[in-house]
């Protein structure tokens, strides 16, 4: 039916659903009138982005507002910021796997409770190269772990759930071919990898920490080249496990600094 899907049976005996962090909820909002049109979500780190992100759409869909004056659908709260521009929604996520796993959790019963219905999201945003030219987008295909393997493993409890971490594949050649309309735009498809920390979990050699050699960082990543991986960046595959899990069609695009 093209809804979007939660898999929780507690939420059908629950007399309201607060989605605490967006400062939404089923009884305080109409979910269905403010949000039943929604048809994309991009989705990124900072709010100042998302925010700028939302005043493009709004400037690209010729709508009313040129999107200076976008309100901040979540201000009540102080975790997130969501805007929106006719039938997108753009909303921030922080850094990190806990980060972004709030935010989807919420997001994705707020679509549910909405009824919205064939439900594209994009995450969107920066992330380190691996062997590519500064300036790429990388479109992921399959995002992996620090180990080069497609999986996302949650602690549930004291269970370790491991989790499917494909991203749709169509969606991600429909956008590698939307690139090559735009000039100058090197955009390639790609595996991205996921890690915990920005510092030694990426093999950074500046952080106040660091266990490990320069010769032993680039022996890891020459191994997470030639196993396909393009980009590193910390969100990835709790973003890849948590949409198809719930049915939506997602995809990431990262701009390499």
């Amino acid at each position: 039916s093209g809804l979007v899907l939660v898999k929780n049976p507690h939420l059908d005996s629950m007399e309201e659903d607060v989605l605490y962090h967006l400062d939404l909820g089923t009884k305080t909002h109409n979910l269905p009138e403010m949000f039943g049109d929604i048809k994309f979500v991009c989705v990124g780190g900072s709010p100042n982005r998302m925010r700028a992100f939302a005043q493009f759409m709004h400037r690209e869909l010729g709508l009313a507002s040129d999107g200076e004056d976008v309100t901040d659908i979540c201000a009540g709260s102080d975790r997130y910021a969501m805007y929106r521009a006719g039938p997108v929604l753009s909303i921030s996520h922080g850094m990190g796997i806990p980060s972004i796993s709030i935010m989807l959790h919420e997001l994705i019963k707020l679509l549910h409770h909405a009824k919205c219905r064939d439900v594209t999201i994009i995450r969107i945003g920066t992330s380190g190269g691996l062997g590519i030219e500064a300036g790429s987008v990388v479109i992921t295909d399959m995002a992996v772990d620090s180990s080069f393997r497609p999986r996302f493993e949650q602690v549930v409890l004291d269970d370790v759930v491991v989790r499917s971490t494909e991203l749709d594949k169509d969606l991600a050649e429909e956008l590698l071919a939307c690139s090559r309309e735009i000039p100058d735009f090197p955009t390639l498809i790609g595996h991205t990898m996921c890690t915990y920390d920005f510092y030694e979990g990426q093999g950074r050699l500046d952080g106040a920490l660091c266990s490990f050699s320069s010769e032993k960082k680039l022996d890891y990543l020459r191994r997470a080249y030639d196993a396909g991986v393009r980009n590193i960046e910390m969100e990835s595959t709790a973003f890849a496990a948590l949409c198809g899990l719930c049915g939506l069609k997602g995809e990431s695009c990262r701009f390499h600094l």
